[in-house]
């Protein structure tokens, strides 16, 4: 029985690192990936809950954020819980393994200056192309 989930797509928002009473690090982020089909009226994009633990789990917040293309390697995993109303509530997430940063340098300082243009237009903007490095 094969339980295989490969993902390449973009995050959502910001990945949200947690530590568990023993340690732990996980960190919970949702993967956009572009549906192939498009058809008018209904998505464009499935929008893949992930969670990491440990290492990834660090790599992940510590380097990634809204906008970054990232590759997910892992399993689908599947669980419920009881909300608050009583009601059974049940989630299906992938489960990550691994991780791959899919972004260039260069594209990650560029798509970093674009975002810092737009949150705060009154500093002065330097071109990445006129740094000596």
């Amino acid at each position: 029985m094969i339980n295989r989930a490969v993902l390449i797509g973009r995050l959502a928002k910001d990945p949200v690192l947690r530590k568990t009473q023993s340690g732990a690090s996980v960190t919970s982020f949702t993967v956009a990936c572009d549906r192939r089909s498009k058809q008018e009226g209904q998505p464009t994009a499935d929008f893949i809950n992930c969670v990491a633990w440990n290492k990834v789990a660090d790599n992940v917040a510590g380097y990634m954020h809204k906008g970054s293309q990232i590759g997910v390697e892992g399993r689908i995993q599947t669980r419920s819980y009881d909300g608050k109303d009583g009601k059974k509530v049940f989630i299906t997430e992938v489960l990550v393994e691994s991780v791959q940063f899919l972004d260039t340098k260069s594209n990650t300082q560029q798509t970093e200056t674009n975002w810092n243009q737009q949150e705060q237009s009154d500093e002065l903007v330097i071109d990445p192309d006129d740094l000596p490095f």
